[in-house]
C-alpha cells in the first residue's frame, strides 16, 4: 500500500485565491501588521513570505521590525500603538522573541480581536471552550487538509504527538470539537509507539526529526507532520520518517509542502476573518 499525498501547497493556492476574491470583493483592503524583533534568520524568511503572500492576497502589510536590543517597555507600546491604528485589523507578533522578554507578557498584550495568531489567552480559552474566536493558524490548516482530504473526524481516534501551546493543545480543542476521540501524547507517554498505533488520525508535533517510524503507524491510518527539521546536510524534514511511512498509511502529508503553506494561507483568512468582524458587525 502507497498512501494519497495530501498537498498542502495545492490547498494552501485555493485557500489564497478565495481569499484574494473575498478581499476584492469587501471593499475595503485589510490592514495586517507583523512584528519582528531582532535578526533571527528563520524569522526574517518567514515574515518575507508571508508578507508576500499578503500582498498578493490584497491585504495591505506592514512589518515593525526593532532592534534585538528593544526592552519590554518599547515592544509593548509598539503593540499598543497597533492596537489603537483603524487601519490595522490583524496583528501578528514572530516568535521566537529574543531571550529575556516576556513573550506571554507581548502575545497578552494583543487586542484579541487582532490575534489573527489565536495565541492570547482570551482566544485560547474560548478554542477550549468551543465558543473559537480568531484560531491558531497551524491547527487550522491541519483541520482543513483533514477535510480536503476527506478524512472523517467524526467518531475517529486521533492522537496529537505533542502538547505545545502552539500546535498540541488547540488541534486537540479543534479535533474534539469535529467529534474526534482525542489523545493527546508526549515524552512521558507509556509505550508511545503502541499510542500511536491506535491513531485512525496521527499528527506529529515534536519538532524531532523522523522521530515517527512505519511501525508506529496503523495501516490505512492518516497522517500529518507538522514539524519542519533541517539537518546538517541542508535537507528540510519533518518529525514523521515519510518514506518509510507512506507504505504504511492511507494517507500523508509531506514535508516541505503539506502543513507549511497552509500555515501562512490561514493566516490570511484569519486576518480577512478578524477585519470583517470589526468593519462589517
Amino acid at each position: 500500500m502507497t498512501a494519497r499525498l495530501i498537498d498542502g501547497r495545492a490547498a494552501a493556492a485555493a485557500l489564497r485565491v478565495e481569499v484574494a476574491a473575498r478581499v476584492a470583493a469587501a471593499g475595503f483592503a485589510p490592514g495586517l501588521a507583523v512584528v519582528l524583533v531582532g535578526e533571527d534568520a528563520a524569522s526574517k524568511v518567514y515574515v518575507r513570505t508571508k508578507d508576500r503572500a499578503a500582498r498578493e492576497a490584497g491585504i495591505e502589510t506592514r512589518t515593525i521590525r526593532l532592534p534585538v536590543e528593544t526592552g519590554q517597555t518599547e515592544l509593548l507600546e509598539a503593540i499598543r500603538n497597533l492596537n489603537d491604528d483603524p487601519t490595522i485589523d490583524g496583528i501578528l507578533v514572530q516568535l521566537p522573541l529574543p531571550r529575556g522578554t516576556d513573550a506571554p507578557a507581548v502575545i497578552e498584550a494583543i487586542d484579541p480581536a487582532k490575534d489573527v495568531d489565536g495565541f492570547h489567552p482570551m482566544n485560547v480559552g474560548r478554542l477550549a471552550e468551543g465558543r473559537p474566536n480568531l484560531v491558531p493558524c497551524t491547527p487550522l490548516g491541519v483541520m482543513k487538509l483533514l477535510r480536503a482530504a476527506g478524512v472523517t473526524t467524526a467518531g475517529a481516534r486521533a492522537v496529537v504527538l505533542g502538547r505545545s501551546a502552539i500546535v498540541g493543545r488547540p488541534l486537540a480543542s479543534m479535533l474534539l470539537a469535529a467529534d474526534a476521540t482525542v489523545t493527546i501524547a508526549h515524552s512521558h507517554t507509556r509505550d508511545l509507539p503502541a499510542e500511536c498505533r491506535r491513531a485512525d488520525i496521527l499528527i506529529a508535533a515534536v519538532g524531532k526529526p523522523e522521530m515517527v517510524k512505519a511501525d508506529w503507524i496503523c495501516p490505512g491510518s492518516a497522517v500529518i507532520d507538522v514539524g519542519i527539521n533541517r539537518m546538517q546536510d541542508g535537507r528540510l524534514t519533518g518529525d514523521v520518517a515519510f518514506a518509510a511511512c507512506k507504505a504504511v498509511a492511507g494517507a500523508i502529508t509531506p514535508v516541505p509542502g503539506g502543513v507549511g503553506p497552509m500555515t501562512v494561507a490561514c493566516l490570511l483568512e484569519n486576518t480577512l476573518t478578524a477585519a470583517f468582524r470589526r468593519r462589517v458587525a
